[in-house]
């Protein structure tokens, strides 16, 4: 396994990730959560309490 690198900037709601393979964002809070990685997968979470999560991939703009 090689280096890698990753680095994460919070602004409120919206998150900025930052990566080795680029740029991705995310946005909502602890319950529900929509994000699109650096590679174009989106994303869709919600978290419930109890430790129950729902994840589910929307979409890619990889064609």
């Amino acid at each position: 396994m090689g280096w890698s690198y990753r680095k994460s900037v919070k602004m409120g709601p919206f998150r900025l990730n930052l990566s080795r393979s680029g740029v991705g964002h995310s946005y909502g809070g602890r319950g529900f959560r929509v994000t699109k990685t650096a590679d174009g997968r989106r994303t869709l979470t919600v978290n419930l309490p109890g430790g129950f999560h729902w994840k589910k991939t929307l979409g890619s703009s990889r064609g």
